[in-house]
């Protein structure tokens, strides 16, 4: 039985979802059967030319408008920069969706190879194509600190209900964190802080479905930093 996907503008498909119907050849991790090209595993539907494949997922985030993100740069153009966010296509950064005018083929003066920056989807489109943002409040190009990677699906359990998890990793390790839903997580504050933060954000990815989470994250916090007397929410 074929399977419509609910949220056509991702074409996520799963193994043996019919991709084309009109004569494609099939591309990578593709088959035909009946006639059909159908999908080898889950991942992204993928039209290259003739052919029609599949972009595997295996964890990887799939960007959606509006999400706020953390990303590297790791190309650079005469017009754009090209953003890693950790999705199976790329991001690229035009000039015109940064805060500063940059003439044509100056790009490399306001945002160089390896530099981080904290962005928002605009949209995606059914090509795959990302547009992405630095022209909205707290934007920005990110300085010092430390990166972070999880997966996207733990980004939840990091915010906690209510912001209650994060909000106690803050005050708990005095460090300024800024999570983004492609699970690049930033950190900064002492370098004591900054570890013990580290730690406590892979604690939470490790036991994402563990109980009393929160008792276990502030207790190991305070075996590892002095506290003061706080209470912090439970969300469990």
């Amino acid at each position: 039985m074929e399977r419509r996907n609910a949220r056509p503008t991702r074409e996520i498909v799963v193994p043996g979802d019919v991709l084309d119907g009109t004569g494609m050849k099939p591309g990578e991790n593709a088959y035909v059967l009946d006639g059909k090209v159908r999908a080898s595993v889950t991942g992204v539907r993928n039209v290259f030319q003739n052919t029609v494949g599949v972009i595997p997922l295996r964890g990887c985030y799939m960007p959606v408008s509006g999400d706020t993100v953390i990303g590297v740069i790791i190309d650079i153009g005469p017009s754009n920069w090209m953003v890693d966010i950790c999705a199976p296509y790329p991001a690229p950064l035009h000039v015109n969706e940064v805060p500063w005018k940059v003439e044509f083929g100056d790009t490399s003066r306001y945002l160089g190879m390896g530099n981080v920056v904290l962005l928002k989807v605009l949209s995606v489109d059914e090509s795959k194509k990302i547009n992405v943002t630095m022209k909205d409040s707290g934007l920005r190009r990110i300085e010092g600190g430390r990166l972070v990677k999880i997966s996207h699906s733990k980004v939840s359990r990091i915010i906690g209900k209510s912001g209650s998890m994060i909000s106690m990793l803050k005050n708990m390790t005095d460090c300024r964190i800024t999570v983004g839903q492609n699970g690049m997580i930033w950190i900064d504050g002492e370098d004591e802080n900054a570890e013990v933060a580290v730690q406590a954000v892979k604690m939470v990815e490790a036991q994402a479905q563990a109980g009393n989470l929160t008792d276990r994250v502030r207790e190991f916090i305070e075996s590892r930093l002095p506290q003061d007397e706080d209470e912090y929410e439970e969300d469990d």
